[in-house]
């Protein structure tokens, strides 16, 4: 059973009024993304997906990251919307966050407009702002949606609320 849906102020909106299957659009919003005291992420031409009782998720141009920031590993996996993911290590100065962002390189047709942009867990990051407000990770880590004030759940991702 789902739970119940928080009523948005105005401003805010519901996760549970984004679509299933999920879906990719442009954001002029500004994103930043900090590691080691380093800002490895400023533009503001990302695209975030919505998918029900998420928060959304945050891809960034890769010719607006940090230039050797993002060193590919041999993580892999497959979501079923957007097809294989490939993960890279997040690099800065003496700091490692192992496979801390992934990207699409080949994703489904659906969702071409993210090929090759790159989304990082908030949570892995010393600092994930939308326009200058920090970020909460989305509970749990498996999912890593991005939760700005301007939010309202119930979030998938706690304990329980995987069958969502």
């Amino acid at each position: 059973m789902h739970p119940r849906r928080i009523e948005p102020l105005p401003g805010q909106e519901s996760v549970w009024d984004y679509p299933r299957p999920p879906r990719v659009e442009d954001t002029p919003r500004h994103i930043e993304i900090v590691f080691n005291d380093r800002v490895i992420v400023d533009t503001r031409r990302a695209k975030r997906v919505l998918e029900t009782s998420h928060p959304p998720v945050y891809y960034v141009p890769p010719e607006e990251i940090l230039e050797g920031a993002l060193v590919a590993t041999t993580r892999r996996s497959v979501c079923e919307w957007k097809g294989a993911a490939t993960y890279y290590s997040v690099i800065a100065g003496d700091a490692i966050a192992e496979d801390a962002a992934w990207s699409y390189l080949a994703p489904t047709l659906s969702f071409a407009p993210i090929r090759g942009y790159v989304a990082f867990y908030p949570s892995r990051m010393d600092a994930c702002l939308i326009d200058g407000v920090p970020v909460h990770a989305q509970p749990g880590d498996f999912y890593v949606g991005w939760i700005t004030p301007d939010l309202v759940g119930p979030f998938k991702g706690d304990p329980g609320t995987r069958g969502w």
